[in-house]
């Protein structure tokens, strides 16, 4: 089990970028999150690109993997901040240079289709926060719970005297909580903590940016997906022997689809019998996806994860 390489903390002054990889953006949300992360103390720089339009995209793939790559490469960033998701990820993954990157390793944000650049960062070897973007700190108020998570998480903000947001334990680090659910599987594991959205995940299976098992404690969530296109997409990771050799499985919230029970049951149900046979502890309704509550993640970290009788802890031991 092999512990990535964290980015330094923020201190007040420096510099964010915001950027749009995948999908365009409202620019109001450009402008929000620039808002928010200024009253954090922090310097923002908008990539040229963030706000433009090309089809669904925020730009062309040229102009947004010119984008990506100058703040990568930019020594005086320390975060980088994906301002949506949507689709076109996927378009940056395998043209991107890491050498300035690993003499000045900044933070990744982002989550849903983000998850494509996520995979990538762990393979060079750094971790990254699978977390908020644009429209939620332009929308939620200023105590809302993962915006202030997110920001204790960037500064390093995480010893029992200073988090404001996510659990601290002065012997066990930071945690997250949330209640047991009726087809949990008890048990507790230690692993590395890697996953994010589902099906860009899956849309990366079998190529150099796969996520690799051994030792993993995954996360999914999804949005707008039908129940057997999930169930597919899992039983890939099980028929492939990733599921078997995983250390833990959270499986967090599938929002935006018609539970019309085409399974045979709903659909966390479905996923229930299909995890069954392994004997690793397997939390469901983890408070992570496409929803006002999704709590950031560090895609890389050493974690523990406790599913018990009455909660499930999510532990990171940094």
């Amino acid at each position: 089990m092999e512990r990535l390489i964290f980015p330094p903390y923020l201190q007040e002054g420096d510099r964010v970028v915001i950027l749009s990889p995948s999908g365009k953006i409202d620019k109001s949300f450009l402008r929000g999150a620039k808002k928010r992360l200024n009253e954090w103390g922090l310097d923002v720089v908008v990539a040229a690109h963030a706000g433009s339009a090309h089809g669904n995209y925020a730009g062309s793939i040229k102009q947004r993997l010119e984008d990506l790559q100058r703040a990568l490469d930019d020594e005086k960033a320390k975060a980088i901040l994906c301002s949506r998701g949507g689709y076109g990820a996927v378009h940056l993954v395998g043209k991107l240079e890491f050498e300035k990157f690993r003499r000045y390793p900044k933070w990744l944000i982002g989550f849903s289709d983000i998850t494509a650049l996520h995979n990538v960062l762990q393979k060079e070897g750094f971790a990254s926060l699978h977390a908020l973007m644009a429209r939620h700190l332009t929308v939620e108020p200023e105590d809302d719970y993962c915006s202030k998570a997110l920001k204790d998480i960037l500064f390093g903000h995480l010893t029992p005297e200073t988090a404001e947001a996510v659990g601290t334990d002065a012997h066990e680090g930071f945690f997250y909580t949330c209640p047991a659910h009726k087809l949990n599987h008890k048990g507790e594991a230690k692993g590395i903590l890697r996953g994010g959205n589902l099906a860009v995940a899956y849309g990366l299976r079998g190529t150099p940016w796969d996520i690799p098992a051994e030792g993993s404690i995954l996360f999914i969530e999804d949005v707008g997906e039908r129940p057997h296109a999930v169930e597919r997409m899992m039983y890939s990771l099980k028929l492939g022997g990733v599921l078997e050799r995983l250390s833990g499985l959270i499986i967090g919230q599938f929002t935006e689809y018609v539970e019309n029970k085409s399974l045979g049951k709903e659909l966390y149900g479905a996923l229930a019998d299909l995890v069954k046979e392994y004997d690793y502890p397997v939390c469901f309704d983890f408070p992570v996806g496409h929803v006002s509550m999704n709590v950031p993640l560090i895609n890389g970290a050493p974690v523990t994860l406790e599913v018990g009788k009455k909660e499930t802890k999510l532990r990171f031991n940094i």
